[in-house]
């Protein structure tokens, strides 16, 4: 099953594991089964502290199997094989059952570990989703911690039926206790906020509590991150209060064109962010989404502050704004009512879930038609809707797309519509732009490429916005209001791109700075009185 190359890596991340690791099969007679054997037998060759042995409980889906210490059933599940991005939530699951310590600060451990009650998760995910394996991992490491903690990872693919059934049309899904708990990218800390609510008040009096900051940052993507590093090479005090560090850089895929790093992925680069950033002295508050800022000047006023939707209220005598953008949604009847239940954004997550089936790609730029070419490979037929009357994508792109056997394009086009029968979509409606007409495609997804909106919706009424709501800055990064700075996607600096936003955060850094430098000097009549 695994290529000599892979079992060399693997036998070399499994030498730190440091107590015994039972693996306990649930197999039938299918090639998935087999698949599933095969690779277990691998992993069991990659080290010694690794025995596999056969479950005879009828009750456990088939194929799956279960990481645990000996004499024990509480660790993680895998329904599925685990390859692709899933393959390090195994290595993960096998390194911590056997006494490999998380990369986790103990407190989190302990809060875990202190959890009153039964949760039964189920994570249904796709082997090309690349948000997926956070909340696998996520959830693994909880049930690891804690016995009362079950935690399943389930190929959709593979178990179509209950997909199904449980009309599950985005990745990851999770359940808890056989109900509906979330959809999407969720890190540990958010996972933890949802169950243990009582963690998050004390979370919010422990961030309240905080001295005054030389420089806040409020987001932790490219911008946020490259301006932490910059500020705290100053050697002044930095903070950081993000929603989720690495910000929409996670739910990017490829990246081929930031200088020096020739290929990598979203949440490979944005681990590398935080952890440039962790090594500077810089304070970083997670899961704190800013609902906000209130300036004010005058005699002992000098001190913004940054209003937090968990209560807490940070101060800074500089703040930097870098809170990126989402992705934009068309606003037509159905998009919201039928969100993850046919409406997408991410093609690569949730494709594999309409494989065989009819869908629609909204937008004809690089992303739209990027992500019809990804589609193309999977799904039965794609339906490319471009409002202009052509398509805005790369030459090369669109020479690709048209290539395709089952791909229809129409341009000069306005969706007007998203249909469903109440559950999931089944539908789409177009308006011919030339003629008014209209006209309905029969599919089963739509994945909507139409381009990013700032995150600046709080900002109304305090720092100056463009009509497109991104926020106004100068050449130094300097806004509407003294000390506030901003950078990235959020501002009307033009071209986003990871790189860009790099700068804008590094350019935002050394102008608070300076803003420090320059209003903290003391004025003449107190230099002298200071010089005698």
């Amino acid at each position: 099953m695994l290529d000599a190359g892979t079992q060399t890596q693997l036998k070399s991340y499994l030498e730190r594991a440091t107590q015994a690791i039972e693996i306990v099969a649930s197999l039938d007679d299918s090639k998935a089964s087999g698949e599933m054997q095969a690779l277990l037998k691998d992993v069991a060759a990659a080290s010694p502290l690794i025995t596999v042995t056969q479950s005879r409980d009828d009750q456990q889906r088939k194929p799956s199997f279960s990481v645990n210490r000996p004499g024990e059933s509480t660790g993680p599940r895998f329904a599925g094989l685990p390859m692709g991005h899933e393959f390090t939530s195994l290595i993960l699951a096998l390194l911590q059952v056997g006494g490999y310590p998380p990369k986790v600060d103990e407190a989190v451990l302990e809060q875990i570990r202190a959890l009153d009650g039964d949760f039964e998760f189920e994570i249904y995910i796709s082997l090309s989703c690349h948000n997926c394996p956070d909340v696998v991992q996520a959830l693994n490491l909880m049930a690891i911690q804690n016995p009362r903690i079950r935690s399943t990872m389930i190929d959709g693919a593979l178990f179509q039926d209950e997909v199904k059934e449980r009309q599950i049309m985005a990745v990851p899904t999770v359940f808890l206790n056989g109900a509906e708990f979330g959809q999407g990218r969720m890190s540990l800390e958010e996972i933890l906020a949802k169950i243990d609510t009582s963690g998050v008040e004390r979370e919010a009096r422990k961030i309240a509590a905080k001295a005054a900051f030389d420089v806040l940052i409020v987001g932790g993507g490219p911008a946020g991150a490259t301006a932490a590093v910059y500020a705290a090479r100053k050697g002044i005090r930095t903070g950081i209060a993000c929603e989720r560090f690495g910000g929409q850089v996670l739910d990017t895929m490829g990246i081929e064109n930031f200088i020096s790093v020739q290929e990598t992925n979203g949440p490979q680069f944005a681990l590398a962010l935080e952890a440039h950033v962790r090594s500077y002295d810089v304070d970083i508050m997670n899961m704190q989404r800013a609902k906000a800022l209130v300036a004010q000047t005058g005699p002992g006023k000098d001190l913004i502050e940054i209003q937090l939707e968990s209560g807490a209220t940070l101060k800074s005598k500089t703040v930097i704004l870098s809170t990126g953008a989402r992705w934009r949604n068309i606003n037509v009847p159905g998009e919201q009512a039928y969100k993850n239940k046919g409406v997408a954004y991410c093609p690569h997550c949730d494709g594999p879930l309409f494989k065989g089936k009819r869908v629609a790609v909204i937008g004809g730029g690089n992303s739209g038609v990027e992500a019809a070419i990804d589609l193309a490979g999977i799904v039965g037929h794609v339906t490319l809707i471009e409002f202009d009357t052509a398509l805005r994508a790369d030459a090369v792109l669109q020479r690709k797309l048209h290539s395709l056997k089952n791909v229809t394009v129409f341009t000069h086009a306005q969706t007007t519509e998203i249909t469903g029968d109440g559950h999931k979509v089944n539908g789409l409606i177009y308006k011919d732009r030339s003629s008014s007409a209209l006209h309905t495609v029969e599919i089963e997804g739509v994945f909507i490429q139409i381009g990013l909106v700032p995150n600046t919706d709080w900002l109304k009424g305090t720092v100056e916005l463009s009509r497109h709501g991104e926020i106004v800055v100068d050449a130094r990064g300097q806004t509407s209001v003294p000390g506030v700075f901003a950078a990235g996607d959020a501002t009307t600096v033009p071209f986003k791109q990871i790189i860009i936003a790099a700068g804008d955060g590094a350019k935002a850094a050394l102008g608070a700075f300076d803003h420090l430098i320059r209003t903290s000097a003391p004025v003449p009549e107190m230099a002298a009185v200071l010089a005698d």
